[in-house]
């Protein structure tokens, strides 16, 4: 029995001796297992990594090559722009280089325009005088202003002359002095158009009009009183603009 239990006792201390070993292995293999699970867990976490970075890196690429082509037809717009302006420069070099002779033209021109309306205004029919004359005589020193530019002084003659052709469209209606063969007058003139320049006192009991013959006002028949009224509420604008009877000369033939 005791040979036994001895055999037994030997027999145990051989397996745990077999088995010792074993377990280290085992243990062994599975720290490496973990070791290997922990090395393959960090590497997913770098591919991931880079993954996401080569992503963004894309991104922008794709972003920056966009930006890029809008750049470019941006520039090749600009660039047919900048071809126009460079040819609109040199029209307006070649405009300046005529600048010098065209001034040289106008000045004379302008010259005459304004002493063709200074005769015309002269010799037409005596409305507003004073007005007339006082434009005038501002476009005089307009013209001797020598810090007008020529294309101001241009503008300003023309803008009269428009004033002075807007008149022959127009009623008006304005209050002035007169030397009447009474004496001097306070009157109220009536204008229609260049057709016809007539004047009244308050008391309507003086009724002339201007004839170009005889170079002066005449008296008009108080037949054309009612017409004259009418006349002056048109022009004040009290009633609506209708057919206005005028005392017209018939136009002389001409032999």
């Amino acid at each position: 029995m005791i040979k036994k239990i001895a055999f037994l006792g030997t027999a145990i201390a051989m397996a745990t001796a077999v088995a010792m070993p074993a377990a280290a292995q085992f243990s062994s293999a599975v720290n490496e297992a973990k070791t290997t699970q922990n090395e393959a867990k960090r590497s997913q976490q770098t591919i991931d990594r880079l993954d996401d970075q080569t992503s963004e890196l894309l991104n922008e690429y794709r972003a920056n090559l966009k930006q890029f082509e809008l750049l470019s037809r941006f520039n090749k717009t600009r660039a047919a722009e900048i071809e126009s302006q460079k040819n609109q420069i040199g029209r307006v070099q070649e405009d300046l280089e005529n600048v010098g002779t065209l001034q040289l033209a106008m000045l004379p021109l302008m010259e005459d325009m304004l002493d063709d309306l200074e005769l015309f205004v002269a010799a037409d029919t005596p409305f507003n005088e004073n007005e007339r004359d006082e434009r005038i005589a501002r476009l005089r020193t307009v013209m001797a202003d020598s810090n007008q530019t020529a294309a101001q002084r241009y503008r300003l003659i023309v803008e009269a002359y428009q004033i002075e052709n807007e008149y022959g469209r127009t009623v008006e209606s304005y209050e002035g002095e007169i030397d009447a063969p009474e004496g001097a007058l306070s009157v109220e003139f009536l204008r229609v158009g260049r057709l016809a320049l007539i004047y009244k006192n308050a008391d309507d009991s003086i009724l002339r009009i201007y004839d170009p013959a005889a170079g002066d006002f005449v008296d008009l028949s108080k037949s054309f009183l009612d017409d004259v009224r009418f006349g002056f509420r048109v022009a004040k604008r009290q009633t609506a603009p209708a057919l206005l009877t005028v005392p017209v000369k018939a136009p002389a033939q001409v032999q």
